[in-house]
């Protein structure tokens, strides 16, 4: 057993692990308040998360716009299964904070009409125009925004290339036998320094998850390689309850291009009138939905998947020179670029495009103020499930719901602000490395991913059957017995932390949808 030097311990009054919008917004409210802050990152670059890819916009309310109707968008597009406390939140607060936040305080450059006017953007399943946007770059904005914001602050301490590797739980991680009379309760987590390979105890009263969702499970996702999903696995090791795993949100557009590493082909190209075509040129949405292009994201997805595999092609395409009545270029100066790079023109001709998974819309059950049924744990933005988004996430919802709750988080955190700990940090085990570790070989990491994610992709994914769930949950049990034994006699390494959480993620995502024979929203049963 390693001995614990004093140096490995870190204490804090608020553990933040994730920074995107979510965590970033409970760092700014923490932080404006005094409290002590730590932010985890396990990317060498701050910025990297899913806010910072996400191009469409945020939701906020249009002009002939109210909070009923945004409401009911949200629970259509849900399914009726959504919180409907967590939607009146969202409804009510949104706009408000994305004044004061966003606009106000961090000056971000929505794009407007007129100088005193905002420009709202259309998206699927919205009734109005209400989107907010920086071109087709909304989310890096805001990201790149926030980290500079909070870099300002004294009492905010950024720890990156830093791996959460588990949360760390009384009694379960307590030495003194007493402790077990306790209610169980986080206090901090366990972080390797990817750098040193040492683990560094992070003792904290609150913790706050903020890991983003789990997408690079599947073998095409719009995320980033980052998004395997570490928040519900270390929350579910705690014993913190996950629900609605089952729905997996696929976004239909993603370029599709052999060197394209998930790249977003933004909702709002269709919002601006953008035809979906098969790879001879046949218009084919109105066959299935009669919203067409603008159809819930899952009904989009759906289509594209039947027309690829009853003509056994590998992608779509997606007209928008066709059908455009804007200047392309001005409008989505990212995506033609980027586009452009892998040799399409996308002002002369269409783009391929394939589905790819993008959103979950379940997580760690949270309550109105993103606390989890484990004590002092907090759970904000995608990492967690409020009920907002039901079966289903509407468009530009997400990044709105990571500003909600990482702000009511923190905000409700130094409401009831105890600094008072229950624990010694002599009494807390230290963390064990193994005596005669092994290397890590890339080649055996590299396989068991290609495996859970060609697992997930196929057996797991748009369209499932009882039959190939049962064989993803074989497949992936008997990964996951390989997988745990590997990481017990491994050196401590950040590659064999991310596999140790991206199977249990895979068997989270996969017993949810054989526990759930209802085909609703996202989880689709054939």
């Amino acid at each position: 057993m390693g001995n614990q030097n004093k140096e490995h311990i870190i204490e804090t009054d608020v553990l933040i692990i994730g920074c995107g919008i979510a965590g970033a917004s409970a760092a700014l409210e923490a932080a404006k308040s005094g409290v002590r802050v730590i932010i985890v990152s396990k990317n060498k670059k701050l910025v990297e998360s899913n806010t910072y890819y996400a191009q469409g916009g945020i939701v906020s309310l249009g002009k002939d716009d109210n909070p009923e109707l945004l409401a009911q968008d949200i629970m259509q597009t849900g399914d009726g299964i959504n919180n409907k406390q967590a939607v009146k939140i969202l409804t009510n607060e949104g706009k408000k904070l994305v004044d004061e936040i966003l606009i106000k305080e961090l000056k971000i450059p929505f794009n407007r009409t007129y100088p005193d006017e905002l420009d709202y953007a259309q998206e699927a399943a919205h009734s109005r125009r209400r989107i907010l946007y920086v071109k087709d770059t909304t989310g890096m904005t805001i990201e790149e925004t926030f980290i500079n914001k909070l870099k300002s602050f004294s009492n905010v301490t950024f720890l990156p290339d830093h791996t959460a590797v588990d949360l760390l739980a009384i009694p379960h991680h307590a030495k003194n036998p007493s402790f077990y009379y306790l209610e169980p309760q986080c206090i901090g987590a366990y972080i390797l320094d990817n750098k040193s390979k040492k683990v560094k105890t992070v003792l904290a009263p609150y913790t706050i998850i903020a890991t983003g969702g789990c997408g690079a499970v599947y073998l095409y996702s719009s995320n980033p390689q980052s998004a395997i999903g570490d928040g519900y696995a270390m929350a579910y090791r705690a014993g913190a309850r996950i629900i609605n795993m089952e729905y997996i949100q696929f976004h239909p557009t993603s370029l599709f291009h052999r060197d394209a590493d998930a790249f977003l082909i933004s909702e709002t190209v269709r919002g601006e009138g953008a035809k979906l075509k098969t790879k001879e040129g046949r218009l084919f949405m109105q066959n299935y939905s009669r919203r067409g292009e603008l159809a819930p994201r899952d009904e989009v997805t759906r289509a594209i998947y039947e027309e690829m595999t009853n003509s056994n092609s590998n992608y779509v395409l997606l007209d928008l020179v066709s059908y455009a009545k804007i200047n392309i270029k001005k409008r989505f100066p990212n995506i033609c670029k980027t586009c452009l790079k892998y040799g399409i023109d996308i002002t002369k001709e269409p783009i391929p495009v394939v589905p790819a998974a993008h959103y979950c819309c379940g997580g760690v059950l949270v309550n109105s103020y993103g606390q989890s049924t484990l004590k002092s744990l907090y759970v904000v933005g995608e990492a967690a499930c409020s009920g907002v988004h039901g079966a289903n996430r509407l468009a530009s919802t997400s990044l709105l719901e990571g500003l909600v709750w990482g702000t009511r988080a923190s905000k409700h955190i130094v409401a009831h602000f105890d600094p008072k700990k229950v624990y010694d940090f002599k009494d807390i085990h230290e963390w064990y490395y193994p005596e005669d570790g092994e290397e890590i070989d890339p080649a055996l990491v590299n396989q068991d991913w290609l495996n859970i994610r060609n697992t997930m992709w196929n057996y797991a994914g748009i369209i499932r059957t009882n039959k190939r769930l049962e064989r993803a949950r074989a497949d992936l049990d008997y990964l996951n017995h390989r997988i745990n034994k590997f990481y017990k006699e491994s050196l401590m390494d950040e590659k064999v932390v991310g596999l140790k959480h991206g199977i249990q993620v895979a068997l989270l995502i996969t017993k949810a949808a054989l526990n759930n024979p209802i085909s609703r929203g996202a989880h689709f049963i054939k």
